[in-house]
Parts: structure tokens; sequence; C-alpha cells
């Protein structure tokens, strides 16, 4: 099994072209154990290790894909109680949003506003979660695309007669922008969070599938269940 420390080289990917896209992928990543480790060893992205605060990524309000997703979202927000929602008050108080811009989530208390903290009666971790679950829903319809996505990042480039290349691959610490290099922890790093029970293309197929799509997604897992 590859390394969970191995760097992705564009010329070591795996690859698959559709018409309207060139798709490469970090195979190490994909074959690896990573798993999220959220509540049971997380050191969270603080500029010290802080596992007893179970914030995990959620230290930061997440950013939004679009204006669309940012008022899915509200929507979402407005239909929690205040027994999943420890910020509930907060929330019908001031809003969500960190400005008026509504590109971010508000931090408060240090940390995401939707983020439980140990000790909820509701349940500690993000309260979008918790009430998708509740509802029988996939998370991934009631929570910001960044935040059900990591630690899965994907790049695009426009190239030729319109089409575009995308490169799959797993978050670093670049990709937190200025905090990543004060950052005590990235869970991609080291061997930490390589402990799941099987490959990240097995334990994560609904966020890739919703990612790149049925076809491309039934291809990817071939093309490696073959090698």
């Amino acid at each position: 099994m590859p390394t969970p420390d191995s760097p992705f080289s564009p010329e070591d990917a795996l690859e698959i072209t559709t018409p309207e896209t060139e798709w490469r992928f970090d195979r190490a990543f994909l074959e690896s154990n990573w798993a999220c480790i959220w509540g049971r060893g997380c050191l969270g992205i603080l500029d010290e290790p802080a596992e007893h605060l179970n914030q995990g990524c959620c230290s930061v309000g997440a950013e939004f894909g679009d204006e669309d997703e940012a008022m899915l979202v509200s929507a979402m927000a407005a239909m929690l109680s205040p027994s999943q929602f420890q910020y509930c008050d907060a929330a019908e108080a001031g809003g969500i949003f960190s400005d008026e811009q509504r590109v971010n989530t508000r931090v408060i208390d240090g940390a995401c506003i939707f983020l439980n903290r140990p000790g909820f009666a509701g349940g500690a971790g993000c309260a979008l979660h918790v009430a998708a679950v509740e509802a029988g829903e996939s998370p991934l319809d009631w929570k910001p695309s960044v935040c059900w996505q990591l630690p899965i990042r994907v790049d695009w480039e426009a190239i030729d007669n319109g089409r575009e290349r995308a490169t799959l691959r797993r978050w670093s610490r670049a990709d937190w922008g200025d905090e990543g290099s004060t950052m005590a922890w990235c869970c991609t790093e080291g061997e930490r969070a390589y402990v799941g029970d099987g490959r990240v293309v097995d334990t994560l197929a609904e966020e890739l599938n919703a990612i790149l799509g049925t076809e491309v997604f039934v291809e990817l897992r071939t093309r490696l269940n073959e090698t």
C-alpha cells in the first residue's frame, strides 16, 4: 500500500479522460487508509495541539462555494432546533454569516457557529451533520461543500478547446492559506490519521461520487481495483 507521505506527482497520477475533463488522481492517497479521526485523536488545526477541544477542522468558519450554497445552508440552519444546534439562539439573533459578504460561516467562542461543543446534550460535532443524520438524510446535502469534501481537494485549470484539467488530491497545509504554516498538525501528514479499515476510494465513496459523478467514479474505482 502507498505510504501516507508519498508526494503526489502528476507523472505518477492515475488519469481518466472525458470529453469535457482531463482527470488526474492522487493514486497514493486514494489507495491509502486515511480516515477522519475527529473525536478520537484529532489534534485540530490550531497553532498548538488541542485534542481536548474536539474542534477538528472547525476552528475557522466554513467558506461557501457560491451564493446558492450559502443560501441553502442558511435555510438548513433555520430548520435546526435548539436541541440539535447549541448556538441556535446566536444564529437567530445574529445570523450564521461572518459578515455581509456571506462567504463564510461565523466564528463564535473560538470555532464555527455550527460546531456543537463537547458536553452539549444534543451531541458534539457539526449541528448540520447531526440534524441530517437524525432526518435520515445525507450530511452532504446539508453541509457546506468544503466541510464534506475535506481532505479531498480538486484543482481546476483550463486546457484546450474549452476543456479543463482537474487534479484530485489530498489537502495540504498550503491549501489552508496563511494559517497552514502555523498549524500544529495537518491530518494528511504523518501516520496519525492513516488508521482506517479500508482505502479512501471505498470509505469516501459517497463524497467521491458526488464530486466526480457516477460514471467517472465507477471508472476510477475499477481502475484502482485492477492495480
